[in-house]
Parts: C-alpha cells; structure tokens; sequence
C-alpha cells in the first residue's frame, strides 16, 4: 500500500505559454526551472499546452537531467511523456485521459486532477487520483477559457469532501496565498506570481507559507 502523499504548501507550475515566444527554448526553459529549485520549490508541474511532442521531451529530458533527486516532476497532460521521460507523476484536466487510464500508464507515480466543482471534486475523490487540485479560486490568466471561479469557499467545499491532498489553483499571489491555505488547501499552484525573479518569489512564498 501506497504512503499519503505528502504536497509542499507551494506547487510550481512552469507553464511554457507563458513564455515569450523567443523564449521557449530548452536552455531558458531548464534555467527557469533550475531558479525554482534554488529558490526552495521541490515540486514543479511542466506545462506546454501549445507545444509539439518533440519540444515537450526535450524541455521534459533536461529538465529531468538538471533536476534529477531534487525536485519531484509532474507532467501535465501527458501519461506517456511522464512515463518516456522519467517524471514522478501526471496531472490531468477534466478533459485529458481519465485518472483510471492514467493509472494503467503510470503505475504508481503521482496522479493528480483538476477540478472546477463539488461533483468533480466528488468524482476524483471516489476515484484513483493522489491529489485533487480545485480552482480556479481567483481570476486568472494562465488558461485561454477558464472555468467559473470558485472562490475561497469552493475551496473549503471541497476540502469538506475530500481527505485526499488538495492543491488549490487559479490567481494565487504572495498576497492571497496565506488566506487560501487557510480556507484548507494543503498547498498552492503558483504560475503567474513565479515568472519575475523565480528564485526571490519562491522563496517569499515559502517564507510566507510555513
């Protein structure tokens, strides 16, 4: 039997559409996350929405090399390059392979799902997930058509469905994060609040969340 999966109060997402296009190299990409890491993040989520198969490896392959025994990697989307690559799990939306599916592929890596509302939450908590991840909590603009938002009390909903680790996502900032950890999530995605001076924001937030 698996051990509970134990989710640091911060979950970095490197999220390559937000990247300048100029950007979106494998060498600014891994710099990007080796920042992340110095900075205290020991759990990072890679995220491509836009890109090719080929460029996800080669991102997801030096990252793995750069980062290997020290961060905990999550590939969204993607069981298959999890697996090819050597991540430590997946994440899933509520519109990519179901988490049964992505068990069948995975093993026993992490798997994590994204939820919007009680019966999604409901829903990922009777099924395979290690964690459920709910939001978005606050405007955001890390995706093209969010989903309604669902404040701090959709946080504490789902928290009152669930003893599974919940991640709560959508708008967090150094300046909101403490009052969603206290509304029951165990830990916050960050996109956004990362993307300027990565190491001082991971570090703040890790200052401000212990």
């Amino acid at each position: 039997m698996q051990k509970p999966l134990q989710l640091p109060r911060l979950y970095a997402i490197l999220d390559v559409t937000c990247f300048a296009p100029q950007l979106r190299t494998t060498n600014s990409i891994v710099e990007f996350a080796r920042d992340l890491a110095e900075g205290g993040v020991t759990l990072l989520q890679y995220r491509n929405k836009d890109g090719n198969t080929r460029a996800m490896m080669s991102h997801a392959r030096e990252i793995k090399r750069v980062l290997q025994g020290k961060v905990r990697l999550i590939m969204n989307d993607r069981a298959d390059i999890c697996v090819a690559m050597g991540f430590d799990g997946v994440h899933l939306g509520q519109d990519d392979l179901p988490a049964d599916g992505a068990r069948l592929v995975v093993g026993e890596r992490i798997v994590g799902i994204s939820t919007h509302n009680p019966q999604q939450v409901n829903e990922a908590d009777a099924g395979p997930a290690d964690y459920i991840a709910i939001g978005p909590v606050f405007p955001t603009t890390g995706k093209k058509n969010p989903d309604a938002l669902v404040g701090l009390e959709g946080v504490r909903v789902a928290r009152a469905a669930t003893k599974k680790p919940l991640v709560a996502i959508g708008g967090i900032t150094r300046h909101n994060a403490k009052a969603v950890i206290e509304a029951g999530a165990d830990s916050v995605a960050v996109i956004s609040d990362l993307l300027s001076s990565p190491r001082r924001a991971a570090e703040e937030f890790l200052r401000l969340l212990v």
